[in-house]
């Protein structure tokens, strides 16, 4: 017969496991974000821009690279030669007593060994030269680039993040609808015991307030699946609680937003550019300098020893070797590659400069368009606002006919689709004019 565990143990066994699955099921973290807090953890976050960042500290380590060639470069070579055959030579028989003959003659010996220190120094080249200069600018290159990547994370987390503070007013204005169509059931079920509404009227409030309610869930199920969204775009793990802290009211919506002047230099796109033609401009002066010689100083102290056996562990002679050089390379003719060269940068040159001249253009147009939008955005919102207002005016009175018993349940219901399509009006109102906002931050360079 099989022994049965007690039943504080299967008790206890219960609990830990219990445990455990609520602990794996518990978020890792909670956060209550403001939409600048959730750009600057996207700022850290963010794959994107920690790939851009990390682009930053390659530069650094080119730099490094570039910056190594200007030094005193230091090298050590041990080197043994065994001559198998002592390379031989022929001589004439005149210096042994043989003349008109050809001697054989064998100069030097099976062994050789060196030791030496090599010191080269760089003293002038162009490329190099150029190389040091554009130093800065090619870290510029990079951080601007980390900039640029920022603001279109930080564009997007705008748009998300107040659409999903948008969808609370959405939200705000079913749950008032639910409650006004409760309200309204349990006074037509009321009117209806004491035979002053019918059954049909009752069912018609129901089926409103399913509707309602469906149309709440669905709106629900788009925010959860906006902050799976806003989560992946900032680089925070699906697990964690999100709160979005911030509002959207009409008066924040309209403050500080129309500028009266813009300038290029406030975009990064456009910053960006402009460190592409600086480096551009590096380009043509580093292949103009490649012209120049190439001036280098080299030299060498060692020793060196010669031997007819491997002895060289024992005592033997070791003869010093000392030089120091100097060797200038003179580019004379490169088959019209350094022209070349010259050449397509002035051309990439060019095209860098066509771009930024149209980069403006689009600034222009970008600019334009967006303070149009906003400046119409803003009053639909504020024409929204004035209807759904007069809607539940209008919904207020006719549901106070229809309590009296002036007023028909045909009209009550008419009058709640017009709320209902005002207040859907003017939520679509409110994020045209906040993503309209945020367009044109963007467009003049102040998001």
């Amino acid at each position: 017969m099989i022994k049965q565990p007690p039943i504080k143990a299967l008790l206890v066994l219960l609990c830990v496991c219990s445990s455990i699955l609520l602990f794996a099921q518990t978020p890792k973290n909670s956060y209550a974000f403001s939409v600048k807090q959730a750009v600057e953890y996207a700022s850290k976050n963010n794959v994107q821009v920690k790939n851009a960042l990390l682009n930053i500290q390659v530069q650094e380590q080119t730099n490094r690279g570039i910056t190594a060639a200007a030094y005193p470069s230091l090298s050590a070579n041990i080197g043994v030669v065994n001559n198998i055959n002592v390379p031989t030579q022929v001589v004439p028989g005149d210096f042994f007593g043989s003349p008109g003959q050809l001697v054989p003659v064998q100069f030097g010996v099976k062994y050789s060994s060196n030791a030496l220190v090599q010191l080269q120094q760089l003293l002038f080249d162009g490329q190099v030269f150029v190389g040091l200069q554009a130093r800065k600018a090619s870290i510029e290159f990079a951080k601007k680039n980390v900039e640029v990547t920022e603001e279109a994370i930080k564009t997007n987390i705008y748009k998300i993040y107040y659409q999903l503070v948008v969808s609370k007013t959405q939200i705000d204005l079913l749950d008032a609808n639910i409650v006004r169509f409760e309200k309204l059931k349990h006074d037509v079920t009321e009117l209806y015991k004491n035979g002053f509404a019918e059954k049909l009227d009752i069912d018609k409030v129901e089926v409103t307030l399913i509707n309602l309610k469906t149309e709440k869930q669905k709106a629900l199920n788009s925010i959860e699946t906006g902050y799976v969204g806003l989560k992946t775009l900032m680089g925070m793990p699906i697990a964690d609680v999100l709160t979005l802290t911030d509002k959207v009211t009409d008066s924040e919506i309209k403050a500080n937003a129309l500028m009266d002047s813009v300038s290029y230099t406030d975009r990064k796109d456009y910053q960006y550019l402009q460190t592409v033609k600086q480096l551009n401009e590096f380009n043509i002066k580093r292949y103009k300098l490649s012209a120049l010689p190439t001036v280098a100083l080299n030299g060498v102290w060692g020793k060196q020893a010669y031997r007819r056996k491997f002895t060289f562990f024992e005592k033997g002679d070791w003869y010093n070797i000392t030089n120091i050089g100097l060797n200038v390379s003179i580019p004379i003719f490169s088959g019209f590659n350094r022209d070349a060269k010259i050449q397509q940068s002035k051309i990439e040159l060019q095209q860098t400069e066509n771009t930024i001249d149209n980069l403006r253009l689009n600034i222009d147009s970008e600019v334009e368009t967006a303070r149009l939008k906003f400046k119409s955005a803003v009053e639909t919102m504020d024409f929204q606002k004035k209807n759904i207002e007069l809607a539940e005016t209008v919904y207020n009175q006719t549901k106070k006919k229809f309590e009296v018993g002036t007023g028909s349940n045909t009209e009550i219901n008419t009058a709640q689709t017009e709320l209902k399509t005002a207040q859907t009006n003017y939520i679509a109102a409110l994020y045209d004019a906040v993503i309209a906002k945020v367009d044109y931050l963007k467009a003049v360079g102040k998001l």
